[in-house]
């Protein structure tokens, strides 16, 4: 059994595309769990500040389009702490 190498893949060029496509499907998935992770307002990183996980986003908007609301006029319905 060959091993995967550079002159393996000279001689068989046919797979080129099947590796390209599987790192750009791979690179694709690390990218929007890091994302996530980084960007989504039910994620907490810092744990450090003492206050309890999410009352900073009691008055922040969560839709992307909301014409004629005020997020910050609203009342939450979350319980406060």
């Amino acid at each position: 059994m060959q091993g995967l190498s550079l002159k393996s893949l000279q001689k068989h060029k046919a797979l080129l595309p099947l590796y390209f496509c599987v790192g750009l499907g791979c690179g694709g998935a690390i990218f929007y769990t890091l994302r996530l992770a980084t960007r989504n307002p039910d994620v907490q990183w810092n744990r450090a500040s003492g206050e309890i996980s999410n009352e900073e986003f009691r008055t922040k908007q969560y839709k992307f389009y909301s014409p004629n609301v005020d997020y910050s006029k609203l009342q939450s319905p979350a319980p406060k702490y």
